[in-house]
């Protein structure tokens, strides 16, 4: 066989290690010629090739062919092809196969060493590898010319790296799908994002992956052993996560020229490269290091041979030609393919046997055989497919387009996960193999198209999965112009999200940043270096812009919180004095002391004012000259007090005021009432909300309770409320409701006509002042001090010229407008008439009727003062001091201590207990000096009188 081999017209063989031009010499070399033929290992690479010399020479003139591609103008003059596709029958002028040393590949190498015996153009052969090849060549073909070109960079081993450590522009390589996407997922983690390329890819996927790496997006490439076969790339480190490898029957360790063929990436053109280790991999010994680094290796002495002279008269015929071994020393017999494993089943199969009656059904049955096993699911499966294509071949010449249609509609969804989307693509590769075979289909355009169209669908559909899952594009933006000189592009909408070059990276709020919520630990550092190098100006923005806001931009919360519009930008601390809390901004170190200065003389002047204006009348008073001695002192009580104090804490500094000392404070709108002391204009509901946080601050209270809602007479009573909290809020507390404490004062005065002792009923005036029901009513009496006896009596119409005491009829109790837990509305000005009660005159007895329907009864309460002992219907006989009534044992203020027996319910006599109201006077009645008309007990006072 050898002194058959070599002729020919001139053949070279161009050896070297990687990086040494050789693929770029081949193509200047075919341009040279006028037809020509080039045949590279993988389809990848056999892409790439196209895309240069259609850059060249332009589309029309180029073709590409591989096993499911078929690019091939009418005017065709350069084919570039995988090896298996290369065509035999063109003789073209110049011809080249890259990667001649995969002759010795075990799967593939048959291959190879065929077109090396073979192929040839009619006035240039190249034959395109490793320096391991040249005594293999030499030996097989004896004219074969040698041309060495060096590499044009240094390879330096650098030892293990950890992925953390991992320097930028680098390739981690991995021997298995699951292992690829393991390091890129760490890569994420940790560097912001890794591209994936491996040879299961389509091309498409894979140039949008590189072009991902290629363009800076990210910084790192993982990839399988493909990238060692010519794959052009910007890497300067390769580093090995494994050194074994499965081969497809077993796993074993690369070879040294294995090593390098990947290691030798690294570094381009005139770059330096660098290889190493990384992840579990152990380090590489000094004798591979040494022949990597030196290019030296052991040649290849056999080379791998299937016989390609086939006879196929018959299938046992077909079988035993392509089992007939070399009778050359220099080659082995390869091992079984997936081609020949397939030729075997078919044959043997009784849908199949039957229908092989000459060579023309065996060299067709051949032909299906050879369509790869893409899938790689089983033998079994793979055999199944082949066999229904061959059954259709054999029987109507055709694959059915309706059966085929329906093969490819079941793929052709881009939905799923990198998995999902990776099996599809590989079924669309044998229906895109089929479509490409001449005579197969009915119409190989519009098939050729449609799967072609399918796997772009499901290439950049897994393009976009990868990147989704293996690339932080936020992280990878940000870490690559970080280093960067020129500024960061920032902005910042109208929601407060800072977006970084088209990132989100967090949001603004006020004057601190949060990072994105869904940033990993790995990616805060990022996020934190980017946020300081934008947001230092937008700081300086926003402070301004914030001190030159007007008044109306800005509010506080119940809390103690500042805002500006929707966002906190602050806090009110406790100061010197209840009028004059101290502000604390919220607002990033990173904005600078400048910033935080400015942000906080800006709050301190927005609450200083909201105080000024809220309690303008209470702070006039203060500052009044004409206010002396002992009225000075109540003033500044007063003050201390919010402008709200309870009479029982006064009693005795109210008893020391003179009637001029009085008259004085009565001008600044002061009102001495029977039970508080307090000015009217600050009970408004925006007074009062600032006089509950205020008094909160003070007291140190962890949570400021909320203040009332507006124009409400009575409110439910809280559960535990602190000790001062209902007088801050313009409330006492009256049974199971708080009452406000300007219509409790004018309740008082309704109550001081009525005669006590006997016992009276409750009139409209009454009820319309309350905003209650009669029910409501009584047990807000009740919590005065005041006894409640329920009686029935029939239900008479008033007589028009004597009107009696108010009544409520008993269905209209069952139906009142408002309850407690539904308060009514400030009924201040209500007029009695419109109270929903009944007028009841003196019982008139008349004879009824023996039918006549019973009597209808009314509800009616008597009231009589003192009556109530204890005044505490939750029965808590330990009763507490509530809003400063009068002096009380040393009980515990309300909401703190053990819960009480009776499950929380307030008490209806203010927290106080007893049975006796209280009435304080400025001074005791002389009998030569009438009583002050002022006081709001002189009818009390009268009372006893008369009992004396």
């Amino acid at each position: 066989m050898s002194s058959a081999m070599g002729l020919g017209p001139r053949i070279t063989a161009v050896l070297g290690p990687t990086n040494t031009g050789k693929t770029h010499y081949a193509i200047e070399r075919m341009l040279s010629h006028r037809t020509g033929v080039i045949g590279l290992p993988l389809r990848l690479l056999a892409r790439e090739v196209y895309d240069r010399i259609v850059a060249i020479r332009g589309p029309s003139v180029v073709a590409l062919v591989t096993g499911e591609e078929r690019i091939v103008p009418p005017r065709t003059q350069y084919w570039v092809c995988t090896v298996e596709a290369m065509p035999t029958d063109i003789g073209p002028d110049f011809l080249a196969i890259d990667e001649i040393q995969l002759c010795a590949d075990p799967a593939r190498g048959h291959v190879f060493t065929d077109h090396l015996l073979h192929a040839r153009g009619t006035h240039e052969t190249l034959f395109l590898g490793s320096d391991t090849m040249k005594s293999a060549i030499a030996e097989l073909v004896p004219k074969a010319q040698f041309m060495r070109l060096d590499r044009m960079s240094k390879l330096t081993y650098s030892g293990s790296k950890k992925l953390s450590r991992m320097p930028e522009r680098a390739a981690i390589v991995g021997f298995s799908v699951e292992n690829v996407y393991a390091i890129a997922e760490l890569l994420r983690r940790q560097k912001g994002g890794a591209a994936v390329v491996m040879g299961a890819l389509s091309p498409r996927t894979r140039n949008a992956q590189v072009e991902m790496y290629q363009n800076g997006e990210v910084n790192y490439l993982v990839a399988t052993d493909a990238i060692g076969m010519g794959l052009n790339l910007d890497v300067t480190h390769v580093a090995f996560s494994a050194t074994t490898k499965f081969d497809g029957r077993r796993m074993r360790p690369l070879m040294p020229n294995e090593l390098a063929q990947i290691a030798g990436r690294a570094g381009r053109y005139q770059t330096d490269g660098t290889f190493g280790v990384t992840g579990e991999a152990s380090p590489l010994d000094e004798m591979v290091v040494e022949a990597i680094e030196q290019h030296r290796f052991t040649p290849q002495k056999k080379l791998n041979w299937r016989n390609s002279r086939l006879e196929f008269g018959t299938v046992d015929t077909l079988i035993g030609t392509l089992e007939q071994a070399p009778n050359d020393p220099s080659l082995i017999k390869a091992r079984e393919a997936d081609d020949l494993a397939a030729l075997k089943t078919l044959g043997t199969l009784q849908t199949v046997r039957p229908r092989i009656r000459g060579s023309k059904d065996v060299k067709l049955l051949w032909d299906v055989c050879r369509i790869p096993d893409f899938r790689g699911i089983s033998h079994g499966e793979h055999t199944s497919l082949l066999e229904r294509i061959f059954e259709f071949l054999h029987g109507v010449g055709r694959v059915p387009d309706d059966w085929l249609a329906g093969q490819i509609k079941r793929i052709d969804r881009i939905e799923g996960n990198i998995d999902t989307l990776s099996k599809r693509l590989a079924y669309v590769r044998t229906w895109t193999y089929v479509a490409q075979r001449t005579g197969w289909v009915d119409d190989e355009t519009h098939w050729r198209a449609e799967t072609r169209a399918v796997e772009d669908r499901l290439s950049d559909a897994l393009h976009n999965a990868l990147t989704q899952r293996f690339v932080d594009r936020r992280t990878s933006v940000l870490l690559r112009r970080l280093k960067q000189k020129e500024g960061l592009v920032a902005d910042v909408n109208d929601k407060g999200e800072v977006m970084v070059e088209g990132e989100l990276i967090g949001r603004l709020e006020g004057f601190r940043f949060s990072q994105d919520a869904t940033a990993t630990p790995d990616e805060a550092k990022t996020l934190a270096q980017a946020a300081v190098a934008v947001l230092a100006p937008e700081f300086h923005l926003r402070a301004d812009r914030f001190y030159n806001a007007p008044d109306t931009e800005m509010d506080f919360t119940e809390q103690g919180g500042l805002m500006w519009g929707d966002q906190a930008v602050g806090k009110l601390v406790a100061g010197d004095d209840a009028l004059k809390p101290r502000v604390v901004a919220f607002v990033d170190d990173v904005a600078g002391q400048e910033v935080i200065d400015k942000v906080t003389r800006r709050l301190q002047h927005f609450i200083d004012r909201k105080i000024t204006t809220l309690f303008e009348p209470l702070l006039a008073m203060s500052k009044d000259e004409a206010l002396t001695g002992l009225a000075r002192g109540f003033a500044f009580r007063l003050v201390e007090n919010l402008g709200v104090i309870e009479r029982g804490a006064v009693a005795a500094e109210v008893k020391d005021l003179d009637q001029e000392a009085r008259g004085a404070l009565r001008k600044h709108g002061i009102r001495f009432g029977q039970f508080t002391i307090f000015m009217p204009a600050i009970l408004k509901p925006a007074p009062t909300r600032l006089r509950l946080l205020l008094w909160s601050l003070s007291a140190k209270h962890d949570v400021a309770p909320d203040s009332p809602p507006p124009g409400l007479v009575t409110i439910p009573a809280m559960l535990h409320a602190p000790e001062g909290y209902y007088a801050m809020s313009g409330y006492r507390l009256a049974g199971t409701r708080a009452i406000r404490i300007d219509m409790l004062e004018r309740l008082a005065d309704l109550l001081r006509t009525k005669d006590s002792r006997a016992g009276f009923e409750a009139n409209p005036d009454m009820l319309s002042i309350t905003g209650m029901t009669l029910e409501q009513f009584s047990d807000l009496m009740a919590g005065l001090g005041y006894a409640a006896e329920k009686g029935e009596r029939v239900k008479v119409k008033a007589a028009p010229e004597k009107p009696a005491a108010v009544v409520v009829d008993v269905a209209a109790e069952t139906t009142p407008a408002t309850t407690d837990d539904a308060p009514v509305a400030d009924a201040e000005v209500a007029p009695a008439e419109d109270t929903p009660v009944e007028t009841s005159a003196e019982v008139v007895e008349a004879e009824t009727p023996v039918d006549a329907a019973p009597a209808e009864m009314e509800v009616f309460y008597t009231f009589k003062w003192g009556g109530n002992r204890g005044a505490n219907r939750g029965g808590n006989r330990n009763p507490r001091r509530q809003d400063g009534d009068a002096p009380q044992g040393k009980g515990r203020p309300q909401g703190k201590g053990k819960p009480r027996r009776d499950g929380g319910k307030p008490n209806r006599d203010g927290g106080k207990g007893g049975n006796k109201p209280q009435a304080f006077s400025a001074r005791p009645a002389r009998k030569e000096k009438p009583i002050d008309p002022d006081n709001p007990f002189a009818a009390a006072l009268m009372g006893l009188k008369d009992k004396k």
